[in-house]
């Protein structure tokens, strides 16, 4: 039974989801970082919010950890690529909180336009100060999005359904998603130009840091109002506050900011400025719904391998999952074939898929591919992080999908590049279920890849196999199954056998050693 540990607290609804699905849960929060530690490695599975920091110390504790799944968008709080090189998933909840921080940059939103908080606190101080707050009205004003992804969109058909004009700045928004949102995708430059009102819905990344810098707030149209419900770092605190002084920037509402808890800020007291504390997912439905989702996502990961949400792994439906299933292990076996044939010498590798194939998430079989070569690197290694490991070798990396179908209905080939030219093996499903190697390096054979094998290239001719034969006999070795392929009577002849012991060094250099063998090499699957 899987195990697993949430360390920040969380509904209870995401508890109850794992013991309804047989997962053992144990919820203990407020620990240090020392104490989670120490507790870390009997773990399957770890379910925080931002409190617990998973750092690559806590990381290296987890000797059982396989899934860390984030009930909120933001994993600043934890160490991605070192969780990759572990091979342990790292998921987040990208859609539970999306309507409620949409909602709260809005709020803000009419908060600058009318100055609310201040007006509030004249009020209530006994004053009536009407002809201070004159605000501003949203109705035809341009709202510049910067980020239009799943939250931006959703702020996006809110204010067009207050009658405002949208223009979006997004490298990823693509002219079609344009037209369905009812948005005008513009350069960055342009929307800082026409926006009276900007809001910022992107992740904080190298090209996304200080987005709006000093520079680009002078670009600004006068009397701008901004909002940032996304993350500390996309703004330059500094130069804010130099613009909403110098009276340029006209308000600016930050729900997040470079230093949180943000305890101080130049931008505090400033006049037009109005700061939240980061209460974007801040709501009853939202927190429900991402401990929903997050106990939901690592039940079907850690129960059937099905992955949702992951940033560190193509994602793999509960549905996808038994469908691929047998894909993955026949990608894994010809990953470890390849792998362990050529070795240091692959340079590059293709995955290519056809026919019944070809209509399934390529991706999953990819990292499939990828953790079966890897694995004759290290022993620790899985669909996490064998692209990683795989990138660290420098190895060039191309999928291919064909639409045709050829000699078999579905089709697998990994084909890798050497010093040699290129090399390929080819499997397929036997009724759909049972991997089958088909084709090795040009030469067509049907084996199964499985246990102890020997592969041996030899030349084709009479006696070869009995003298293979009597050579195991001597050694006390028993086969188990036995396949054979070759180019042409008399040719290159490959040969794979299973074998119910592995064959060491010795008995192989005898192998090796037979009149007409070219290669032998010992194979484990």
């Amino acid at each position: 039974m899987p195990k697993v540990l949430i360390s920040d607290k969380m509904d209870p609804l995401a508890a109850q989801i794992f013991r309804n699905r047989g997962i053992e849960v144990d919820e203990i929060t407020g620990k240090t970082k020392d104490e989670l530690i120490a507790m870390i490695g009997q773990y399957d599975g770890l379910a925080i919010r931002s409190a617990t920091k998973v750092t690559k110390d806590v990381l290296a504790a987890a000797t059982n950890l396989k899934v860390v799944g984030r009930a909120g968008i933001g994993v600043d709080n934890v160490d991605i690529p070192a969780a990759s090189a572990k091979g342990v998933v790292v998921m987040n909840t990208p859609f539970g909180n999306s309507i409620t921080t949409a909602e709260h940059a809005i709020a803000l939103m009419f908060a600058l336009a009318r100055d609310l908080p201040e007006a509030d606190k004249s009020t209530q101080a006994g004053k009536w100060e009407k002809n201070r707050f004159m605000g501003v009205e949203v109705t035809n004003k341009v709202l510049g999005l910067i980020g239009a992804g799943n939250i931006g969109s959703i702020v996006a058909d809110r204010a067009i359904g207050l009658k405002m004009k949208v223009v979006a700045y997004d490298p990823f928004l693509t002219p079609e998603r344009a037209v369905e949102m009812g948005v005008e995708k513009v350069n960055l430059d342009d929307l800082l130009a026409r926006a009276d009102f900007i809001t910022l819905h992107t992740p904080l990344t190298d090209s996304t840091r200080n987005i709006l810098s000093k520079e680009n707030l002078a670009k600004t149209k006068k009397g701008v109002r901004i909002i940032n419900c996304a993350r500390g770092g996309l703004i330059d605190e500094a130069a804010l506050k130099e613009a909403l002084d110098s009276g340029h920037v006209a308000g600016a509402a930050l729900d997040v900011f470079v230093t949180e808890p943000a305890t101080e800020s130049p931008l505090f007291g400033t006049p037009g400025f109005i700061s939240t504390p980061h209460l974007g997912a801040s709501t009853n439905e939202a927190q429900v719904n991402v401990a929903i989702q997050v106990a939901e996502q690592m039940a079907d990961f850690l129960l059937s391998g099905g992955v949702t949400n992951a940033l560190n792994m193509p994602s793999l439906s509960a549905e996808e999952a038994p469908k691929l299933k047998p894909y993955m292990a026949l990608a894994e076996h010809l990953g470890a074939l390849v792998g362990q044939l050529e070795g240091d010498a692959i340079k590059a590798v293709a995955i290519e898929v056809e026919g019944a194939a070809a209509e399934l998430n390529q991706k999953p079989i990819t990292g499939a591919v990828l953790a079966g070569l890897m694995g004759v690197y290290s022993d620790t290694v899985n669909m996490v992080n064998a692209p990683f490991l795989a990138k660290e070798r420098g190895l060039d990396l191309r999928e291919v999908r064909h639409d045709r179908e050829g000699d078999y209905s579905t089709l697998v080939r990994v084909t890798v590049t050497t010093p040699e030219g290129a090399k390929s093996v080819a499997g397929t499903l036997f009724a759909n279920a049972e991997p089958r190697l088909v084709e090795i390096f040009g030469v067509k054979v049907e084996a199964d890849l499985t246990g102890e094998m020997l592969y041996i290239v030899n030349v084709d001719a009479p006696g070869f196999i009995g003298r293979l034969g009597s050579t195991l006999g001597e050694a006390n070795v028993n086969i188990g199954t036995f396949h054979l392929g070759r180019r042409s009577a008399g040719g290159e002849a490959v040969l794979l056998l299973s074998v119910d012991t592995p064959v060491d060094d010795a008995l192989k250099t005898k192998i090796a050693q037979l009149p007409g063998v070219k290669t032998a090499k010992a194979l484990s699957f």
